[in-house]
Parts: structure tokens; C-alpha cells; sequence
């Protein structure tokens, strides 16, 4: 099964290990990234700080099984980068079926971007995106860390879309 999707520009990082894992009981993690899953040395570099005993795939976004992974009996934890491979996963077959939570943890600041949450900056854009899947049925909130209180798409979206 599928317990979360997570939305964080740094992919797999202490926060993931030491904070999410644990709390979702995750026994596999999964990145689906593009560029790392293309690089030998990055893909390398990430595996790295895992415990030998927690699997991890690196695949691109469009290479993910997601019935696959839904239908797997110890708990996943998927991570993107950003908001376009999020919508890129949608697109190539990922739906509430398979998981209910999408969590936007970290999305580092650019131009265009507006903070929402200290470790989130989004375009208006990516935050009507946000809404758009929410329509979905996806519950897509934004935290750094379980024990943060979740800010819900609607706060995500108004944020996202104030001027500066």
C-alpha cells in the first residue's frame, strides 16, 4: 500500500527517515525522479543513507507501477520532486485509489514562488494544480513533519497566489 506521496525538492533526506518513515511505518521508499533515476552517482549517493534492512527504488515518474505499489502489503512512501512531476505521476496512472494523502513537505524558493509554509514556496499556478488533484480525491495538505499541523489545499492555494 501506498501511505503517502510527498511533494520535497531534496527527495530522500534524515527528515523522511528519522520522521515520516517511522510514523507511517513505511517499509519501502520509492523516488520517482527523473534526473536521479538517470544517474548512476545520484542514485548511489541516495541509497546511501538507508539502513540495509529498507528497500529503495529510483525510477522516473512515468516508470512508476502504481497499481503495483497500491497493491503491495507493507507500506511505501513515494516522494517527487516538485508539483510538475507530481501532476506527470497523475498523468501516467497515479489516483486516490491507490493512495488517500498528499503531502507537500519542502519546495525550495524561486522566482514567481510565494512562501506558504516555511519550507513550501509556490506559484499560483502550482497551488491551483494543488486544487485541481484535491478534485480529484486526493487529501493534499502541506508539512515539514508529522508532527506539524497540516495546512489544507485551499490555505495551500490562497497563500500560493497572494502578491507579494
Amino acid at each position: 500500500m501506498i501511505a503517502l506521496v510527498r511533494v520535497d525538492n531534496r527527495l530522500l533526506h534524515g527528515q523522511i527517515l528519522e520522521a515520516w518513515l517511522p510514523r507511517l511505518g513505511a517499509r519501502r521508499v520509492v523516488v520517482a525522479d527523473d534526473a536521479s533515476a538517470s544517474t548512476p552517482l545520484a542514485r548511489q549517493a541516495m541509497t546511501l543513507c538507508l539502513p540495509p534492512d529498507l528497500p529503495a527504488e529510483i525510477s522516473p515518474v512515468d516508470g512508476v507501477d502504481w497499481d503495483a505499489l497500491a497493491a503491495r502489503k507493507e507500506p511505501v512512501v513515494v516522494l517527487v520532486r516538485d508539483i510538475a512531476d507530481l501532476s506527470r505521476a497523475v498523468a501516467s496512472g497515479l489516483a486516490s485509489r491507490h493512495v488517500r494523502r498528499i503531502n507537500v513537505g519542502n519546495v525550495h524558493h524561486a522566482p514567481g514562488r510565494r512562501p506558504v509554509t516555511p519550507s513550501v514556496f509556490l506559484t499560483a499556478a502550482e497551488g491551483a494544480e494543488l486544487v485541481r488533484l484535491a478534485g480529484l480525491g486526493f487529501e493534499v495538505e502541506a508539512r515539514a513533519i508529522p508532527t506539524d499541523a497540516p495546512l489544507a489545499v485551499n490555505e495551500i492555494a490562497e497563500r500560493a497566489a497572494r502578491s507579494k
